[in-house]
């Protein structure tokens, strides 16, 4: 049996997850996934007057990454609009849980998948049955749309990372030449489009405190705080950005990367991408 390397959020969700049940009398409901490859997930939300998610309920079949995912999924929704909680990708639901083994990815993909159908069928859009000519991977029942956006959105090269987003050619092997040969397709798509135009963006010492500070106070700090964390600023120097953990985050043993998969990973993201993240010293 494999063993994972899971970060400390995830273990914890799996052994702690938070918002797992039913919503009896929730305003959508949706369930995604697949019993005959171990991961399926069924979403409760429940909103207001105004569309927003007050509460978030989550059942799920499968392995610890499927429980962490479902989990993390819950807690970002909540408080946010249908709208907001729409965009959610698997990028955001595995980075909110300190990163996953690629082998994995395909949990968070299937958390993102479920708020998408429950956006869907709140908004009363209803899903044509799939032609059986649209089936790629007939083991798990894989379409060829959801491999090509896996694709794109992830930036895969290979059949195996294909697997690892979809389960795609996981089970009897025979689709994976046609996985091959739609990834050279939007590989050739790719390589067609023209590199979009650098603009680099030259931000005074002002302005990139300011922001920084903005993106740890509004964007870092509320995902530490939901595992009993804290992150304060303590200085930006260039490029540098030296900041202290508190709470449980100081005693963690994967602060090194909880700095570098949320703190770091945010300020590039949002900042500036040569921004280097340093823990200030005891």
């Amino acid at each position: 049996m494999a063993m994972w390397t899971y970060s400390e959020q995830v273990w914890d969700r799996i052994r702690n997850p938070r918002n797992a049940g039913v919503i009896e009398d929730a305003t959508v409901v949706a369930e995604v996934g697949n019993l005959a490859c171990g991961d399926a997930l069924k979403l409760y939300l429940k909103l207001d007057e105004n569309d927003r998610i007050v509460d978030a309920r989550y059942q799920t079949f499968g392995c610890g990454s499927a429980i962490a995912s479902g989990s993390a999924l819950t807690e970002l929704v909540i408080g946010k609009t249908m709208d907001e909680a729409a965009r959610l990708t698997n990028d955001d639901i595995a980075g909110y849980l300190g990163g996953l083994p690629e082998e994995k990815m395909h949990c968070s993909v299937m958390g993102m998948e479920a708020m998408q159908a429950a956006y869907a069928k709140h908004r009363g859009e209803e899903r044509p049955l799939t032609p059986e000519s649209a089936i790629v991977c007939k083991c798990f029942g894989i379409t060829e749309e959801k491999v090509r956006e896996a694709i794109r959105h992830n930036r895969l090269t290979t059949v195996e990372q294909v697997t690892h987003y979809t389960k795609a050619g996981g089970g009897c092997g025979k689709c994976q030449p046609r996985i091959e040969a739609i990834l050279a397709e939007e590989t050739a798509v790719r390589k067609a489009e023209p590199e979009p135009v650098a603009r680099p963006r030259r931000l005074t010492n002002l302005q990139k405190m300011r922001m920084v500070e903005e993106v740890i106070d509004k964007q870092v700090a509320p995902i530490l705080r939901a595992d009993g964390g804290d992150v304060e600023l303590v200085d930006v120097e260039g490029d540098t950005v030296t900041v202290a953990l508190r709470g449980a985050c100081a005693m963690c043993v994967a602060s090194g990367a909880t700095i570098a998969q949320v703190v770091q990973a945010k300020l590039r993201e949002l900042v500036d991408e040569k921004i280097v993240v340093e823990e200030a010293e005891a």
